[in-house]
């Protein structure tokens, strides 16, 4: 006759405990017959999605579209808009424009826009004389501006994106050497001085007033900056209406400040993660005089 406890009533711990909490098994595995590789470095595509070259991709963000979503993208992204209608409008005028005979003059629309200011200065040697005289006086006030940036306030990135700048116009202006505009008037008293020779393309007197305007701004110099800015302009007009340069060049010319100056700016930037860097990072042969 066996005699019944109070231990022999109760199950035993660890059965109770996986009556509780049933020990969790793992999933299937797939056959490794089934099973997708992925290629090195990258990530395995969902099946919902297709698949190319390792990347994920579904349907295009505008296919389910409504109008008061284009309506969103037109108020919101306006500027993206307007790119895209003068995408289709440049193209149409591209594909059925005549091209310029290789025996005609290149057609320039600053040129058109200045006629009136060429005969003027055709017709006025001591005016297109004191026009040029001033627009020396502007060059130099560009170059002492930067070279002041550099020597007394030790802010060596203008001076920087200036030599980075005419490095760049000389690589490109000996490797396309563009024909002199027809009816150039040129100058003793115009910077480079002398009637010698210059690149067209681009403009280095555009290039490095936008340089100087763009530090003065980073310095909070605004009246300064926008002064320089009305010179530039006045300076473009009239290198329009002498045909010093054509209207691409002076384009270039802005475009090659701006990204000369944000490359000086990386390159400072690069400077001050490096250990040779002191003070504010920049190196100290860059600072020395």
């Amino acid at each position: 006759m066996s005699v019944i406890t109070e231990h022999s009533l109760s199950p035993a711990p660890c059965t109770l405990k996986h009556r509780i909490n049933p020990p969790q098994r793992a999933p299937p595995r797939r056959p490794r017959s089934q099973e997708r590789r992925r290629p090195h470095g990258q990530e395995v595509p969902d099946d919902r999605a297709g698949w190319l070259g390792g990347a994920i991709y579904g349907p295009a963000s505008f296919v389910n579209w409504t109008r008061r979503d284009v309506a969103h993208v037109a108020r919101h992204h306006w500027i993206p808009c307007v790119f895209a209608a003068c995408l289709l409008f440049f193209m149409g005028v591209e594909y059925t424009l005549r091209m310029v005979p290789a025996s005609s003059p290149p057609f320039d629309i600053g040129f058109v826009a200045t006629q009136a200011l060429h005969r003027l200065l055709s017709s006025s040697p001591e005016l297109n004389t004191l026009l040029a005289a001033l627009n020396t006086v502007f060059v130099g006030m560009q170059t002492t501006y930067i070279l002041w940036t550099w020597v007394i306030e030790r802010r060596p990135r203008a001076t920087i994106a200036t030599l980075f700048m005419f490095t760049c116009r000389g690589i490109l202006g000996y490797s396309t050497q563009l024909p002199l505009p027809q009816g150039f008037l040129g100058s003793g008293v115009d910077f480079p001085v002398g009637n010698v020779s210059f690149f067209l393309f681009y403009s280095g007197h555009v290039a490095g007033s936008v340089i100087a305007s763009l530090d003065m701004r980073r310095m909070q110099r605004w009246e300064l900056a926008w002064l320089f800015d009305a010179l530039n302009v006045l300076q473009m007009v009239r290198l329009l209406g002498t045909r010093g340069h054509y209207t691409i060049d002076l384009a270039v010319g802005i475009g090659a400040g701006i990204l000369f100056d944000s490359l000086a700016g990386k390159y400072e930037e690069s400077k001050k993660m490096s250990k040779g860097g002191i003070g504010n990072g920049i190196p100290k042969e860059a600072l020395m005089t």
